[in-house]
């Protein structure tokens, strides 16, 4: 056998890609499993926006390779859209590059500006791609924690006090996974001069304004941010385009050029038809996100009660696709979800992937049906 990288011992497997098989041979074996565990968006795109993508399909240039940088309408939509939503200005020739998905700019900002040796804070609790991803390129994590203490947002009297003289890279996350506490402005302008101050690439991940949100912001809003961060955003929440992989980022000419020397490399440039639909639903009225908001606040509301059959403690100023929940203390958050996995047949997420911040906190996903949860709900009763 032919032996793997030795990068790949920094990484294990996803765990949604091992739980989630144990969860289909639970339903193979005849298990009425419910699945809150995941934020893939069971409602549907625009129907507007599957029409732009099926009216594109005969244009002459569909099915060609596409540029790496995007169709200049999809910069542009991208552009109006972070002016119209968030009053930034982005230049579409130069400050915005569409990517496959946020995901996929998370491995290419990190091949782009990390060396092995470097060092980058991570959020604990946090996505856990920011880790794996800067394993891989031979960085270092370097967890900063995060609690309910500080309303899960940065400790900067903690973070000056380390040594932070190898660190490239610092991720953010706001409207915050999994927890979903929201982000301030002044928070991001804490962010922008933490950066300035020590040389420190500020990345905010930011794909979750939109959801049950009623103030999105992004940290471009900041004066001098576009010096020191960037932003990732994505059309998966807030579109229900998740399989689609449309993401976008944006931020100054100079570290965008640097991501798309390596974007380039990577792949062939997105398809004619995706971009065309992206295009479409960057361009809908705010109605678009009312409608959606109604359905989550319902189902947000359900959680709740579940929650409450578990004697978990949940934040109802909370933002995003999640509920966060404090569970009993002395209890561990992975007994918890698998006494509910094995005993109600409902999967949820233990806090621990996202950390050990996470510990004593589990997550439930608003991607499931209001009469699904009704259904959870009553195999409590």
């Amino acid at each position: 056998m032919i032996k793997a990288a030795k990068r790949l011992d920094t990484v294990q497997e996803y765990y949604f890609s091992k739980k989630l098989r144990e969860v289909r041979g639970l339903m193979a074996d005849g298990k009425p499993i419910i699945n809150m565990g995941i934020g893939s968006p069971d409602l549907q795109p625009p129907a507007k926006v599957i029409e732009a993508i099926q009216g594109s399909l005969g244009d002459a240039s569909a099915h060609k390779y596409q540029s790496y940088q995007g169709l200049p309408e999809l910069r542009n939509a991208i552009a109006t859209f972070y002016k119209n939503k968030f009053s930034v200005d982005a230049n579409p020739e130069s400050e915005i590059l569409p990517l496959m998905g946020s995901k996929e700019g998370i491995m290419h900002i990190s091949m782009a500006f990390l060396n092995e040796g470097d060092q980058v804070l991570i959020p604990n609790p946090g996505y856990p791609t920011y880790t794996s991803v800067t394993k891989l390129v031979g960085a270092e994590p370097l967890f900063y924690n995060l609690s309910d203490a500080t309303n899960w947002q940065p400790n900067f009297d903690a973070l000056e006090k380390q040594d932070l003289s190898k660190v490239k890279i610092m991720w953010v996350n706001y409207p915050h996974m999994p927890t979903g506490t929201n982000g301030t402005l002044q928070m991001f302008e804490k962010l922008v001069a933490f950066g300035l101050k020590h040389n420190i690439l500020i990345i905010n991940d930011n794909p979750y304004s939109f959801i049950l949100n009623e103030n999105p912001i992004s940290i471009l809003q900041v004066e001098g941010a576009k010096e020191v961060a960037l932003e990732l955003n994505s059309l998966s929440k807030t579109f229900n385009m998740a399989g689609w992989r449309v993401g976008m980022l944006l931020g100054n000419a100079t570290y965008i050029n640097e991501v798309l020397k390596v974007k380039s490399n990577m792949d062939s440039g997105m398809f004619y038809g995706i971009q065309k639909g992206a295009i479409e639903a960057l361009q809908l009225p705010n109605d678009w996100f009312y409608q959606q908001n109604k359905i989550y606040k319902e189902r947000r509301d359900l959680i709740w009660q579940l929650a409450d059959k578990l004697d978990a403690v949940y934040d109802k100023n909370s933002t995003g696709l999640f509920v966060w929940a404090k569970i009993p203390e002395g209890k561990k958050s992975e007994e918890v979800t698998d006494a509910v996995l094995y005993e109600k047949d409902i999967f949820i997420t233990p806090g621990t992937i996202f950390g050990s911040q996470g510990e004593g906190y589990i997550r439930f996903s608003l991607c499931v049906t209001s009469e699904v949860i009704k259904e959870a709900i009553s195999r409590f009763d």
